[in-house]
């Protein structure tokens, strides 16, 4: 039998660390879902994204636009995903100057607030009510470790979608049981149309 599987993703672990800086930004979630988990194995029920609405930037002012898009083809295009927000807390603080200079600067930090508690919850809340045999984790956070063990040890099936080639958490290898590589490969092949049918909604013009 095919394991009934949900897929969990760290929005901003996944993009940071496997889509920031390619081009291939423009990613079909489902796709991506369906070419690392075989559908001989996995019967995929849901695919439930964690982000956050990013706000403006001088350098950047565009950034919320392209979001907004990006968010909105998935809704349209991918029948089974869910959204979940966080959101972003912004405040000053003081950072000193790396070497040779010295002294203080005044900075605006953000931090994005409630990804991986969201992600916790969610796959702790759907094994406790059975919603699947198979939870398949898109992030390299080691923060979501106990989440995974704990469900683990309700006799679920953990897969561990590894973002990027650097550093992959050696805690969440030790609790899943299996691991795929997010590869370019994969990405490359797993890009939403330009434009959305039946709509209007394109890919970005940088992206």
């Amino acid at each position: 039998m095919r394991a009934r599987t949900i897929v969990y993703v760290d929005g901003f672990n996944f993009y940071y660390r496997c889509l920031k800086g390619t081009p291939y930004k423009w990613i079909d979630l489902s796709k991506l879902a369906s070419l690392l988990l075989p559908e001989n194995k996995h019967e995929i029920l849901k695919i439930k994204f964690f982000t956050a609405r990013i706000d403006a930037r001088p350098n950047d002012p565009d950034a919320p636009d392209r979001q907004a898009s990006y968010l909105k083809a998935l809704e349209l295009h991918c029948p089974n995903i869910e959204i979940i927000y966080g959101h972003f807390l912004s405040h000053c603080a003081k950072r000193p100057f790396a070497p040779p200079k010295s002294g203080w600067a005044d900075v605006i930090l953000t931090e994005e607030k409630g990804t991986d508690v969201n992600l916790a919850v969610h796959l702790l809340n759907d094994a406790w009510l059975d919603a699947y045999d198979c939870a398949a984790v898109v992030s390299n956070d080691s923060d979501l470790a106990e989440a995974m063990r704990l469900a683990k040890s309700r006799g679920k099936l953990i897969g561990w979608m590894v973002t990027g080639n650097q550093h992959p958490s050696q805690v969440l290898a030790k609790i899943a049981h299996f691991r795929k590589p997010i590869r370019n490969l994969a990405l490359a092949n797993s890009q939403l149309p330009d434009m959305i049918p039946g709509s209007a909604i394109r890919k970005p013009s940088s992206w």
